[in-house]
């Protein structure tokens, strides 16, 4: 299961990367606006994929408990959920977008200035990406994960032509820079969502109907919610706590910028696998949870954190050393490459933690522990990872390198403690309660 939402997750997370890699060669300046930008579009696509995924989790747990009427009733209730997050969100991230940018993240004038614009494109087809991600959940809950897969390869390729043309000028077209890099990234969502509704339609029986609305089904939405909200919550707090963190980077220039947002890109691909098998082991919980088969879930949870512990820190030491090559793809500034060889050298030590704690946060929440990893995550996020980076990046002078050490403690932290949990079994009791 993982291998396919392995390949999907990659391929969406460089929806929004081969932005930056294909304006990268126009202006390190957009390349500062896109991450800046993509750091509001991140939150948001949290909220979205959080809800999502709590309707995945009851999916999965009807499908072990063999409950087709509420499937179908989940489904229709979590489009209602993604209609209602998607209109707020819309005007957050398009009417409050220069604020934000300059009075919250700091952005330079000429990066704020940028980001605006693409914000402003990407931003209007935030319901267009939440109803993909609700469809996307409801097949990887029935298993058709290579379908999704390949919906995600042509959306990208899509997003590569597109880009291309939009940036450069190609074929008649205008030379559009970052904006053209934003219609590019829309065009290839509204596609996205056209492909994965037909699939929807073809592979399962689920009807979209209001007649699921009457009377209105307030436990399913509760449970949603339930699921939904304190996960969210823990997710928020991260990209929150990285807002704060990019608004201390934001003070150190534009190369500094550019340099987080090439290792952000790299930390990216070494720990999407981890987020891949977390997913796919979410489900196989989810479904032991319906079935009553609890013996079997410490098993699959300790496998799956030796696997992503395992690939995520073996990629990222390769990637160490071979820092100079692959940073030297987007920029020859030798204050980058500089700054990626020391960032890459501490995230190996990094992804150790995040590893443990995307696995863990993942399944406690698939077995009804919901608010421990909660509480843990908002807690050593801001007390560790944002006032430490303050503290040691900016107030002790070590920039950057003191940045990246002081979250990679707080993955740390926060890792062994979720082991100490799960060794102690409490989430039995709960798993038992969630049935």
């Amino acid at each position: 299961m993982s291998v396919p939402v392995f390949i999907e997750l990659l391929l969406q997370m460089l929806v929004g990367n081969v932005d930056q890699m294909m304006v990268s060669r126009h202006s390190q300046v957009s390349v500062a606006a896109i991450g800046n930008a993509n750091q509001i579009m991140n939150i948001i696509i949290i909220v979205l994929n959080v809800m999502c995924a709590a309707a995945g989790i009851l999916i999965s747990q009807y499908l072990g408990a063999k409950d087709e009427q509420k499937i179908e009733e989940t489904v229709n209730v979590s489009f209602f959920v993604t209609f209602v997050f998607s209109a707020v969100l819309t005007f957050l991230a398009v009417g409050l977008r220069y604020p934000i940018l300059r009075r919250i993240l700091n952005a330079p004038e000429d990066v704020a200035g940028e980001a605006a614009g693409y914000l402003a494109v990407v931003g209007s087809l935030i319901l267009v990406q939440g109803c993909y991600m609700t469809f996307a959940a409801a097949l990887r809950s029935h298993g058709f994960m290579k379908d999704v897969m390949m919906i995600s390869v042509i959306m990208n390729l899509v997003n590569i032509a597109g880009n291309a043309i939009l940036i450069n000028g190609w074929f008649f077209f205008p030379t559009l820079g970052i904006i053209g890099a934003a219609v590019s990234t829309d065009l290839s969502k509204l596609l996205g969502l056209l492909l994965i509704y037909r699939l929807f339609r073809k592979k399962t029986d689920l009807k979209l109907t209001s007649a699921s609305f009457h009377p209105f089904p307030s436990g399913t939405l509760k449970k949603i919610l339930a699921i939904g909200i304190p996960s969210g919550g823990e997710e928020l707090s991260y990209n929150l706590s990285q807002i704060a963190i990019l608004s201390y980077i934001n003070i150190f220039g534009t190369a500094v910028i550019a340099a987080k947002i090439y290792s952000s890109m790299f930390a990216n691909v070494a720990y999407v696998y981890s987020m891949a098998i977390a997913q796919a082991t979410q489900i196989v919980v989810g479904y032991l949870v319906g079935a009553g088969s609890l013996e079997q879930i410490a098993k699959r949870v300790w496998s799956t954190m030796g696997i992503c512990i395992g690939v995520s820190v073996t990629l990222t030491a390769v990637m160490w050393q071979n820092s100079d090559a692959l940073y030297g793809l987007f920029t020859t500034n030798p204050t980058i490459l500089g700054l990626g060889r020391v960032i890459l050298g501490i995230e190996i030590f990094l992804e150790i933690g995040r590893s443990i704690n995307i696995v863990m946060t993942r399944c406690l929440f698939a077995v009804g522990d919901v608010r421990f990893p909660v509480m843990l995550g908002i807690s050593s996020q801001w007390l560790v990872s944002v006032l430490l980076s303050y503290f040691v990046g900016v107030r002790m002078g070590y920039g950057l390198p003191g940045i990246w050490f002081a979250m990679a403690l707080d993955e740390n932290i926060r890792g062994v403690l979720f082991v100490i949990r799960f060794k102690k079994n409490a989430w039995m009791k709960l798993a038992y309660r969630a049935r």
